[in-house]
């Protein structure tokens, strides 16, 4: 069978090129399951929850008797009461264990016996005890999809019975370990029911441990799954090139590496340029795949935009984040910190909030833009002026700056400096987006990134501009972030750069002018 990169629910290595998880489940095993902790595996969507879950359950069999239930088979009407509840939940129970092979034959009697009278939560879990105590081997409980039942008193109800008997397991026989896997914290259930304040973080389940297995694919990783697709094609890639620059896009989310993957091995295929395998597997390609996933309709892209919608103060966050360079510091006491690290969006790095990943920056500033495009006049004026920039298929970018200033100059040089520094940047960006529109895209570099000084990198059917937005901080500052973006240009492999900067002083003098450092041509643009 031939295998193929998987972007639709689990993986299997028997079907698809993924990474393999086998160290990642010995250590599971070996930091949880062994010493019979409870633990939830909370991350973003398609994070690849399900799938650890399943190679966790297949090393587990030989020394565990291991019951992988889904909440997703639980229906709305199902949580309407305790006995409704318990009998699904017992049903499903029984049929995990019967697709393993084990005798379910007195779990059966007792279940139905039980359902003649409606059996009670605290009876279900006495009959759960028994069955852990007669059990030949350490019972371990996975439930996958667990936000299903985040809606429900009775799924709290549930919970709090299983911290209850793991408090007292020395006592009465219990599950040896409970993994609970899903988008939210299980600490912030409540907030989902009553989000009053005195509610939000008041768990019935606060005996979890905390689950600080890496989760993100390494550059490494990437790499061996890509020897494996190249010892069946022979596309002659730079393993380690390819999987790297993918890293750069992904962060090592595990759905992205496998959407890029994908559209390289399956899409770019008829595109002209790209037939051939090893054209496809480039830096270039992999530049054409992420601007294909961007325009894509993915569950993973609407499910983002309905958390944005759901809480405002998170988007705001981005919005600073990703708008005016704020510099928060991370702390998972802030709301909206806790709230987008919960759902994938950000993470720490360097004491400091960060969006998680290049592609979700990239598509929360299309997001962001596209609502501002609408009303913006400098979106208008870019669409206005969009003939003057592409010249033989290529883009100008001397002559957007050059146009930018003009129009910056007329509209918006009478407004005080707060005004600027905090809109100025976005001002561009919404002039840039109609320019390069369906042919190219954009991202906001974060190594860069801080309260002055912004770069984004423009790449334009395969030509890559690196533009230096900046709040000026007079000529010392200015010579600094010369030398700044010329170190970055030799990342980049370029030797023109682009500065726009942002000048608050009555007697500047603005313009374009080129200026050459060494081997390097700067071209800078004062408003």
């Amino acid at each position: 069978m031939n295998r193929y990169f998987n972007t639709e629910g689990q993986c299997d290595p028997t079907m698809h090129y993924m990474v393999r998880l086998d160290d990642r489940v010995k250590e599971i095993k070996r930091r949880f399951i062994d010493p019979g902790k409870y633990f939830v595996i909370n991350r973003g969507r398609q994070y690849g929850k399900t799938t650890t879950l399943y190679a966790l359950e297949e090393y587990l069999r030989d020394s565990y008797i291991v019951v992988s239930m889904d909440f997703q088979e639980i229906s709305t009407a199902e949580y309407r009461d305790e006995f409704t509840f318990t009998k699904v939940f017992l049903r499903l129970f029984i049929e995990a264990l019967q697709e393993s092979g084990l005798d379910t034959n007195r779990l059966e009697q007792a279940a139905a016996a039980g359902e003649n009278r409606q059996m009670t939560l605290g009876e279900t879990f006495g009959l759960l005890s028994r069955f852990c105590g007669e059990s030949p081997r350490p019972v371990v409980l996975m439930a996958d999809e667990v936000d299903h039942g985040g809606n429900y008193q009775v799924f709290l109800d549930f919970l709090a019975l299983l911290r209850s008997y793991y408090l007292k397991r020395k006592k009465k026989p219990t599950f040896h370990s409970v993994i609970l896997a899903g988008v939210y914290d299980i600490k912030n259930l409540k907030l989902k029911i009553r989000p009053e304040e005195e509610h939000q973080y008041n768990s019935p389940w606060n005996i979890a441990a905390e689950f600080n297995v890496e989760m993100d694919l390494s550059s490494a990783e990437i790499q061996n799954m890509l020897e494996e697709y190249e010892a069946d094609h022979r596309t002659g890639m730079d393993t380690v090139a390819v999987a790297e620059e993918i890293y750069q896009y992904t962060s090592g989310y595990p759905y992205l590496v496998s959407a890029i993957c994908k559209r390289l091995d399956e899409c770019l295929s008829e595109r002209e340029g790209y037939v051939a395998k090893g054209n496809r597997w480039s830096k270039i390609g992999i530049g054409e795949a992420v601007a294909d996933i961007l325009k894509t309709k993915t569950p993973l892209f609407d499910s983002m935009v309905r958390q944005l919608d759901m809480y405002p103060e998170l988007k705001e966050l981005l919005e600073q984040i990703l708008y005016e360079g704020r510099r928060i510091p991370f702390s998972l006491g802030i709301k909206s910190v806790s709230l987008g690290t919960m759902f994938g969006f950000l993470k720490e790095k360097d004491g400091q909030v960060a969006v998680a990943n290049r592609i979700f920056e990239m598509y929360l500033l299309n997001l962001f833009m596209s609502a501002e495009s609408v009303q913006s006049d400098a979106f208008k004026q870019g669409q206005s002026d969009i003939n003057q920039f592409i010249r033989n298929g290529r883009l100008d970018m001397d002559r957007v700056l050059e146009k930018f200033v003009d129009y910056f100059q007329e509209i918006y040089a009478d407004n005080d400096e707060k005004f600027i520094e905090k809109y100025g940047r976005k001002f561009f960006l919404l002039y840039l987006k109609p320019i390069i529109n369906g042919t190219g895209h954009y991202y906001l570099e974060a190594q860069t990134r801080d309260a002055g000084r912004t770069d984004v990198v423009v790449d334009y059917r395969g030509e890559q501009f690196v533009v230096e937005m900046k709040i000026w901080r007079g000529n010392e500052y200015n010579e600094r972030g010369e030398r700044q973006l010329v170190e970055y240009l030799d990342y980049f492999r370029q030797k023109k750069g682009y500065m726009l900067s942002f000048n608050f002083n009555r007697k500047k003098e603005s313009g374009i002018k080129t200026i050459q450092l060494g081997d390097k041509m700067l071209v800078e643009a004062v408003v």
